[in-house]
């Protein structure tokens, strides 16, 4: 029997407070749909050391990005924006160094929610730190009194997204404030709000399967379709790994 594909999974983190020591966790939603798929998911934590991060993404076939909060714009010479919740400091650390990484092996990428977010800027693309500032005529993206706010989404053809949700009316989760604004060299915008905001990115580098979402396929608030864009994940990498196996 074939072997499954290795995908990691990073982790978020809060650090020590009075009444708990410090710990990572991770939404149950993104192993279980990288299961679902055919995949063996393996949580990394928010490790320190470059090398041992590099020992771990030698046994690995893919990497996952899951959502969180905001990446620091400080980070990247911005202002502070007063709605900024930014991830925890040795969180981004890791996320960072992660992307830079994968990004230099070229190993298949799935970013999501801020994961695509750091995809778009790590390969030098920008974000907009706030939506209702910076697009007033935006759809709301957010919705603070309901998780499970949902807007329309609109695919390219011949895309990823496409062969996710093909025709007919899509609808996907939306929990976010900040958006891409420049992309990056390297990718395109393969799904959008109807207001213009980016919501899905693919690479066209041909060396490179690297793609991102900012609705949140894993969520409860998804919808079956939704869990298709894991499955063409899932079935990129097996494409990719076959091929390489067949060359050595």
């Amino acid at each position: 029997m074939a072997k499954k594909p290795l995908i990691g999974l990073n982790a978020d983190f809060r650090s020590a407070r009075r009444d708990s020591p410090a710990f990572s966790f991770l939404c149950s939603g993104y192993y279980d749909a990288l299961s679902q798929m055919g995949a063996v998911p393996v949580v990394i934590p928010p490790l320190r050391d470059e090398d041992d991060i590099q020992q771990v993404l030698d046994a690995l076939d893919g990497v996952v990005m899951i959502g969180g909060y905001d990446l620091d714009p400080r980070r990247d010479g911005y202002m502070l924006h007063a709605s900024v919740r930014p991830l925890e400091e040795r969180r981004e650390d890791f996320d960072r160094t992660l992307i830079a990484l994968v990004a230099d092996r070229r190993l298949p990428f799935f970013g999501i929610g801020v994961g695509m977010q750091l995809l778009n800027v790590s390969q030098g693309g920008t974000l907009f730190l706030h939506i209702p500032e910076d697009l007033p005529k935006a759809l709301p993206h957010l919705d603070t009194m309901d998780r499970s706010h949902r807007h329309a989404l609109e695919v390219e053809p011949g895309s990823l997204m496409e062969r996710v949700y093909g025709d007919g009316e899509i609808r996907v989760n939306s929990m976010h404030h900040m958006a891409i604004d420049d992309l990056a060299p390297g990718f395109i915008a393969t799904a959008r709000c109807p207001d213009g905001v980016v919501e899905a990115i693919e690479s066209t580098m041909e060396e490179w399967f690297a793609f991102g979402t900012q609705f949140h396929p894993e969520c409860d608030s998804a919808s079956a379709l939704d869990m298709r864009v894991f499955e063409e994940y899932v079935l990129g990498i097996t494409g990719q790994v076959s091929e390489m196996r067949m060359v050595a």
